[in-house]
C-alpha cells in the first residue's frame, strides 16, 4: 500500500483501494466547466471555500478600490496571498482567474515591475484581459500579461526557468490533479531566493478518491484538498523542507448536502509560504539573532514572518537558521539584521507553531512550520 501525494488518496499497486480512479483529463474538465460556465460570480458558491473570510490589510483594501468591478465579481479566492517587498519584482500568479490578485499586485510592483497570470479557463481569461487597458489607464502604466495554459506545465505557458521571484495563487492548486508536477515546476520557475506565497484549502485527513467524480465537491475546492501531512512530504519532495503557514482559519460548509458527502473531515483555509532557499528538516540552533529594522511601509511595528514568528522593529529575537535564512538569503534582507552564522551548533531550537498543540489534527509540523 502506498500513499499518492498528489490527491492524498491511498493506493494499492498503482489503483485506488476503492478500485476507482478518477482521470487527470476528466478532473481538468470538471474545473473548466464549473469555473467557466456553472459560476458567474463569488454569489453562486456554495461554501466558504472559495471566499476570504479576513478583511484585506489597509493597503491591499487600498488597491481593491482600483480593481474593475466584473473582475471584482468574477473572483473565487480562499485567503490574500500577497507578501510585502514587492517593488519592481516578477510575480507569477498561478491560476489567476478574472485577474483580480493580478491587478493588485500590478500596483505593488509598480512600473518597474511584472506581473503574470496563467489560467486555463478561457472564459476567465476574457475578463482578465478585456481589461488590461483600463487598469494601465487607471494605473499609469501597464506591467501586467496573461497567458493561457496549465499550472502543471509552465514552461508551456511560456515561464522559463529561475524567472519569477514570487509565485502566488489563491486557492487554486487543490484544483490540480497533479500537485507534485505543479511544485516541481514552482519550483523550477522561482529564482534562488524567491518565494511562493500562496493560500488552499486543507483537510484533517485524506479523503475518499471518489469524491473527485463530483463536480460540485471539486468546484467548491474540497474534493482535491491536501491532507496537511501530505502536503509536509509534497513540499520536502519538491525541495522545500520548512513551509511556513502564516494564517488559518476554519472553513464552512453551509450545505447540509455537502456535509453528507464530506463526511467527517474538516477543512480549513490556510496561508503557507515557502522559500527557494536550502533549509533543514528541523529548526535547528546556530545562537543566530535576527532583528527587524520596521522599514517595511506595511510594517512599520513588526513583521511576521508566519503564525509563530513576529519580529518587533528594533527588538533582537533568537532565531532558527531556517528563520536566519529565510531573512538574510531573499528578497527581505535589507530589512533585517541577521548575526551569526553557523559555526556553532547548538542543537534543536526549541521553535514550534502556534498551534502545534492542538488537537484538531489540522497542525503541519515541518521544521519550524
Amino acid at each position: 500500500m502506498a500513499t499518492d501525494v498528489s490527491t492524498g488518496h491511498v493506493t494499492t499497486a498503482g489503483s485506488v483501494t476503492t478500485g476507482h480512479v478518477t482521470s487527470a483529463d476528466s478532473v481538468t474538465e470538471t474545473v473548466k466547466e464549473y469555473y467557466g460556465s456553472v459560476l458567474s460570480s463569488s454569489q453562486d458558491l456554495k461554501t466558504s471555500a472559495c471566499c476570504t473570510a479576513e478583511a484585506p490589510p489597509p493597503h491591499i483594501a487600498e488597491a481593491l478600490t482600483r480593481v474593475h468591478d466584473e473582475v471584482m465579481d468574477r473572483f473565487y479566492g480562499c485567503g490574500s496571498p500577497i507578501p510585502t517587498a514587492l517593488d519592481g519584482i516578477t510575480v507569477l500568479d498561478l491560476g489567476c482567474g478574472s485577474g483580480r490578485d493580478a491587478y493588485v499586485l500590478s500596483q505593488l510592483v509598480g512600473p518597474a515591475g511584472r506581473v503574470i497570470g496563467v489560467d486555463m479557463t478561457e472564459e476567465q481569461l476574457a475578463v482578465a484581459r478585456r481589461h488590461q487597458d483600463w487598469h494601465a489607464e487607471r494605473f499609469g502604466y501597464a506591467n501586467t500579461e496573461f497567458h493561457e495554459g496549465y499550472i502543471e506545465d509552465l514552461a508551456a505557458a511560456g515561464i522559463a526557468d529561475d524567472s519569477i521571484d514570487l509565485v502566488v495563487s489563491n486557492c487554486v492548486l487543490n484544483l490540480s490533479p497533479d500537485k507534485p508536477r505543479v511544485f516541481r515546476e514552482i519550483f523550477r520557475a522561482l529564482k534562488p531566493g524567491g518565494e511562493l506565497y500562496f493560500s488552499d484549502v486543507f483537510a484533517d485527513r485524506r479523503l475518499p478518491a471518489a469524491l473527485m467524480d463530483d463536480a460540485e465537491l471539486v468546484g467548491e475546492c474540497l474534493a482535491g484538498a491536501l491532507y496537511t501531512e501530505d502536503f509536509r512530504r509534497l513540499m520536502r519532495t519538491s525541495g522545500c523542507a520548512d513551509a511556513r503557514t502564516v494564517a488559518a482559519a476554519p472553513i464552512t460548509l453551509s450545505s447540509p448536502e455537502i456535509e453528507r458527502k464530506i463526511g467527517f473531515a474538516t477543512f480549513t483555509s490556510r496561508t503557507v509560504r515557502a522559500f527557494n532557499v536550502p533549509l533543514e528538516d528541523r529548526c535547528e540552533d546556530y545562537g543566530q539573532v535576527a532583528v527587524y529594522r520596521g522599514t517595511l511601509p506595511e510594517h512599520p511595528h513588526a513583521f511576521d514572518l508566519d503564525d509563530h514568528h513576529r519580529l518587533h522593529t528594533g527588538k533582537p529575537m533568537l532565531v532558527c537558521g531556517n528563520t536566519a535564512d529565510m531573512l538574510s538569503l531573499t528578497r527581505y534582507a535589507p530589512h533585517f539584521t541577521v548575526t551569526g552564522d553557523k559555526a556553532t551548533h547548538f542543537g534543536l531550537f526549541p521553535c514550534a507553531p502556534a498551534d502545534a498543540a492542538a488537537t484538531s489534527g489540522t497542525a503541519t509540523p515541518s521544521g519550524c512550520c
